[in-house]
């Protein structure tokens, strides 16, 4: 007989099945017992005699088959409940669970959650985030695809550090000086030159800043695009608000079920992200709240009133900031007059998941910007060298999945929606 998932069930009324999953809870009456499986799909009541002699040896947790008849009776689970013929116990838990999984509620410390995370996982809170996770990850690669994108793989072994700052990972690589990634940045613009012109990865990346707070990870997923043949800027961010609308109609189509957990629900994003100047950024936050801005950049308190400001103004839970400072933004970038550049960040209710703009597709531009920002452009001659022969207009943007998904979900910490997170303190699980 071949295993059905619990959500399958409603079409079983009246036969005979096999279900397989763990143990949630146990309960036991006078002369029967209900024991709660779970899967991958959901809880179901089973109804067990009290005198199977399995039941008395099953802690919670525990891995089993059973074998019954699916009946109609309503729960607080579902209209049906199996009525057990046989069980079959597949991994027994030797012990109590360290952390209460079938409660409503994981009422538990950030590190007991994450010291604990095979456990944890199993919690319907938790799991519902790595399901939204993978709705949002499906939707990116589903979208790029329908627009031409071409789905890249680019190394993770690197020889100089694409945002050319020191926050990176040594490695020895037989002998020689190498890095872990921190972006796929030169990758992704060489395959677009290389001519395939719309190109997109999703993948690990690393950064060795020596931070410990709620929005970074030493170890991050980056969802990445570079596209050709743009006129400038605004082409990227046209593009990213029509992936932004789609991945948040997937998320309202697929993931109702998992969202409805967590506070907030699906954000509001209106007809337009707006889009506003950092000069204008400026006034508004002199104006408004009497914050001076430093350097044509904006820091972690801007990012909060600038979207306070927009929120109240246009009802909109995103915006995009532009025209950044030259000496803010990496050396690849696209300058706008003398100190600008033609960049963007993408701020989600206060906080910046992306980071994009148009590139620097002229070799001397280039190199003159590298000396610009006191960077050897020798040392990235692979890099640079991709120009000499005919590079097209072109510009990308970085979003960072693991803070998207703990802004959506409205979660005070980034490693609650990362499996097994990497920071400055934690190596394991």
């Amino acid at each position: 007989m071949s295993r059905k998932v619990i959500k399958e069930l409603n079409r079983h009324i009246g036969e005979k099945v096999l279900i397989s999953g763990w143990v949630h809870r146990i309960r036991e009456l006078k002369n029967i017992v209900f024991l709660i499986l779970r899967d991958r799909t959901g809880l179901v009541q089973c109804v067990v005699d009290k005198n199977n002699p399995y039941i008395k040896e099953l802690k919670i947790e525990s891995v089993v088959s059973i074998e019954g008849i699916v009946k109609e009776g309503k729960n607080k689970f579902n209209d049906f409940e199996v009525e057990v013929l046989e069980i079959e116990v597949l991994s027994k838990a030797l012990e109590e669970p360290p952390i209460e999984i079938n409660k409503e509620e994981l009422e538990v410390s950030l590190d007991t959650m994450l010291n604990n995370r095979v456990l944890s996982l199993r919690h319907s809170s938790q799991n519902s985030i790595f399901h939204i996770k993978n709705i949002i990850v499906k939707s990116f690669r589903e979208f790029l695809c329908e627009e031409g994108f071409m789905e890249i793989f680019t190394p993770r072994i690197v020889k100089e550090g694409a945002e050319g700052g020191t926050e990176v990972f040594k490695v020895n690589y037989f002998g020689e000086e190498a890095y872990l990634a921190q972006s796929p940045q030169f990758y992704k613009q060489m395959m677009v030159i290389g001519g395939f012109e719309r190109v997109f990865e999703i993948g690990t990346f690393f950064r060795a800043e020596s931070h410990d707070t709620n929005r970074h990870l030493n170890e991050f997923i980056s969802m990445d695009l570079e596209m050709a043949f743009i006129n400038d800027e605004e082409d990227i961010m046209d593009m990213e608000e029509r992936l932004i609308k789609y991945i948040l109609y997937k998320l309202d189509v697929e993931g109702k079920e998992y969202v409805k957990g967590f506070n907030g629900g699906i954000p509001v994003i209106g007809e337009t992200i707006p889009r506003i100047d950092i000069n204008e950024v400026a006034k508004i936050l002199k104006e408004n709240f009497n914050k001076d801005l430093e350097g044509r950049d904006l820091d972690s308190e801007g990012e909060r009133l600038i979207y306070k400001y927009v929120k109240e103004k246009f009802n909109s839970d995103f915006v995009f900031v532009t025209n950044y400072s030259r000496k803010k933004r990496p050396m690849y970038t696209m300058p706008k007059g003398e100190e600008g550049t033609r960049s963007f960040d993408l701020i989600f209710k206060g906080v910046e998941i992306t980071s994009g703009g148009q590139r620097i597709h002229d070799y001397n531009m280039l190199v003159e910007n590298f000396k610009y920002r006191g960077i050897d452009p020798e040392s990235f001659s692979s890099y640079t060298e991709s120009f000499k022969h005919g590079a097209p207009p072109h510009g990308g943007l970085a979003i960072g999945l693991d803070r998207f998904v703990a802004l959506l979900l409205n979660l005070d910490n980034v490693r609650i929606c990362t499996a097994f997170p990497r920071d400055k303190n934690r190596l394991i699980p």
